[in-house]
């Protein structure tokens, strides 16, 4: 099976859950186990945070862009905004970093979206915003109906 969905929103902190829901609405299609689900669910959520927080340093006049791709078992996930960009993004993905220490931040976001998809991209550059492309296997080993 492959299926597509593209949804653009406003970057305000609101739209963070609209973002969850339509992500997980979505890739159950695949049918999911929970924990997946949740993982997935949780990833839209860290990247959409970071891309209103630190992206547009929560300006709500911008663009947060996600794309989800089924491809067979495979979720595709892309979450891009056109924000300041990230200028070491070796260092942001180091657990605890944050460049936002005065708002209490952990600083887990890519360390939490590492440990739960299969693979992570993140390209970005100063002042052209970032993208962040993850993917995650479905299971397969779903029991049978006898």
């Amino acid at each position: 099976m492959k299926n597509e969905m593209t949804v653009e929103f406003s970057s305000v902190s609101e739209n963070e859950s609209f973002a969850r829901v339509t992500v997980g609405s979505f890739i159950t299609q695949l049918d999911p186990t929970m924990e997946e689900l949740t993982e997935i669910k949780t990833v839209v959520s860290e990247a959409v945070t970071n891309a209103i927080i630190h992206g547009y340093n929560n300006e709500p006049d911008h663009k947060v862009v996600i794309t989800c791709m089924l491809l067979d078992d495979e979720v595709d996930l892309t979450i891009k905004d056109y924000g300041i960009g990230i200028e070491n993004v070796q260092e942001a993905r180091q657990p605890l970093y944050t460049s936002k220490p005065e708002l209490e931040r952990s600083g887990m976001g890519f360390t939490i979206i590492e440990n739960f998809m299969d693979s992570v991209e993140v390209t970005s550059s100063p002042e052209c915003g970032t993208t962040v492309r993850m993917r995650k296997q479905i299971a397969k080993n779903k029991l049978a109906y006898q």
